[in-house]
């Protein structure tokens, strides 16, 4: 079997940490006396916070606390990940096909590590990933591909042999400009802003997923 690879965004993807972040991010807006609705949020989710502070707060925020600001969101958000932990539906079971059928496994979330880290564990499958790539290790956020791309040189793969899972805009860019077979979940994006993003399928649940299916998507992004 030729050797592939399926690289997970962690949020929206393996854990359904939607209402997580947005009471994350609600309670450092309260703690700044500030304001994000919900609309504003599903309109950066899935980018870094130090660009979500910085476009949404820029004014609000000094340079110097953004990084601050940014960590203190993180810590509300692991608080409420672990009282409670949401793993999408079907994730657990599409980890454990994948590995079964012989594909190789990674992430590559905006997210800081311990967040990825609390996810994996709170899946049970961290043992399961080959590779990391989180927020800290990239220079530019999605839709910038390094995150992708990295994920796959620490697989030893080319790009063109992974295929990602992500369910932004943002992300599903990221994965077409890499060279990657592009699956978007419909969540927290709409399917037609998916698609136009460049996904190659567009799946409102991740039971519509199969090694066999990612196998043909992976094959057909490698002949184009």
């Amino acid at each position: 079997m030729r050797c592939r690879a399926v690289i997970f965004d962690v949020d929206g993807v393996l854990v359904d940490s939607y209402r997580a972040h947005l009471e994350a991010w609600q309670r450092l807006a309260a703690h700044l006396g500030l304001t994000m609705s919900e609309r504003e949020f599903a309109s950066m989710f899935g980018r870094r916070n130090r660009e979500i502070i910085r476009r949404h707060w820029g004014r609000h925020v000094p340079d110097d606390r953004v990084e601050e600001y940014g960590d203190w969101k993180e810590v509300q958000y692991r608080e409420i990940l672990q009282a409670d932990f949401p793993a999408m539906d079907g994730a657990r079971e599409l980890v454990d096909a994948l590995k079964a059928a012989g594909f190789l496994l990674a992430v590559g979330s905006s997210g800081p590590p311990e967040n990825v880290r609390i996810s994996l564990e709170g899946l049970g499958r961290a043992r399961l990933f080959g590779a990391t790539v989180t927020g800290d290790e990239v220079r530019a956020g999605k839709p910038d591909p390094e995150v992708f791309l990295k994920a796959s040189a620490k697989l030893g793969l080319e790009p063109r042999s992974s295929a990602v899972v992500e369910d932004s805009t943002a992300g599903i860019e990221a994965a077409r400009r890499a060279g990657m077979a592009a699956i978007a979940l419909v969540g927290t994006a709409p399917r037609e802003a998916l698609a136009q993003a460049g996904a190659v399928l567009v799946v409102d649940s991740l039971r519509e997923l199969t090694p066999e299916r990612i196998s043909k998507l992976i094959d057909g992004a490698r002949d184009r």
